[in-house]
């Protein structure tokens, strides 16, 4: 499977979140989107990502971009590791493994560590080489240089 590329139609999909609610990527396509893949719920470098993430939650919000964590872990893991370190944003599930196949980022078993900015349904970046750690920051500084903030 390939990485979609920036000017690819972002594949629409319907998932649930971390809560079981629906979540269709196309009620979101006037917005800035982050859609970022991970690997498992609870690994050290998920984790570190996802808290990055929680951390700088803020200026994505203030700019009014969504931000969505998905793996192929079951939204009841999501849950579970939302609680456990206060994640504020969305995770979403794939269990069928759909979503990361359409994306390009499934690897044997789970998600590869990719990140896609998506605007009017259209990939408009792709980090595939993703540092955990500084994630969030290095995602929000590329989304003002793209000029795709409010």
């Amino acid at each position: 499977m390939e990485l979609l590329k920036v000017g690819d139609n972002a594949p629409d999909f319907e998932t649930v979140d971390q809560d079981g609610k629906k979540i269709k990527l196309s009620d979101y396509k006037e917005e800035a989107i982050v859609l970022y893949f991970y690997p498992k719920d609870n690994t050290p470098g998920c984790t570190v990502e996802a808290k990055n993430f929680r951390d700088n939650i803020d200026i994505f919000k203030k700019n009014g971009i969504n931000v969505f964590g998905m793996s192929v872990d079951s939204h009841e893991s999501h849950k579970k590791f939302q609680g456990k370190f206060d994640l504020n944003f969305t995770l979403l599930s794939d269990r069928e493994k759909k979503i990361t196949r359409d994306y390009g980022v499934l690897g044997l078993s789970v998600a590869k560590r990719v990140t896609y900015i998506i605007k009017n349904g259209k990939i408009v970046y792709v980090f595939e080489k993703v540092t955990p750690k500084d994630h969030a920051k290095e995602v929000f500084e590329k989304i003002k240089e793209l000029n795709l903030i409010n």
